[in-house]
């Protein structure tokens, strides 16, 4: 909870400076173009991205296969969403490595390292019926 804590101050903090500092650098208008054109691009991406995934596990299951990894990429593409919602050029950039097929792959291996090291400390806990 520290961390995402910690998390909450400093990305925005770190934000602004970015901002303040492409304005002085490209100017204030092609700066907010810039951040209009990165949730425009990232919106269609997102869009294509989880449609692509849905279809993908629907002809899974219809072959019988458990979509387990599209889960993950699910959650990704989730995650990637949010952040290209948030103005910045920082969170920009987070959003897009996990929306992208070429960088999700990392992504979803770092979450899922931490997700099995929280089962293993019993921070989060499954259970099944």
């Amino acid at each position: 909870m520290k961390w995402l804590l910690l998390l909450l101050i400093i990305v925005p903090a770190a934000e602004v400076g970015v901002l303040i500092l492409a304005g002085n650098v490209i100017g204030i208008w092609p700066t907010i173009i810039l951040i209009i054109l990165t949730g425009i691009l990232g919106a269609w991406l997102a869009k294509k991205e989880g449609l692509q995934t849905i279809r993908t596990a629907q002809l899974q299951m219809q072959n019988g296969e458990i979509p387990s990894s599209l889960v993950m990429d699910g959650a990704c593409i989730l995650l990637g969403s949010a952040f290209l919602l948030t103005p910045g050029f920082i969170t920009d950039l987070t959003g897009f490595l996990l929306l992208l097929p070429a960088t999700r792959g990392s992504a979803k291996a770092l979450f899922q390292k931490i997700l099995n090291r929280m089962l293993r400390n019993g921070t989060v806990v499954v259970t099944r019926r």
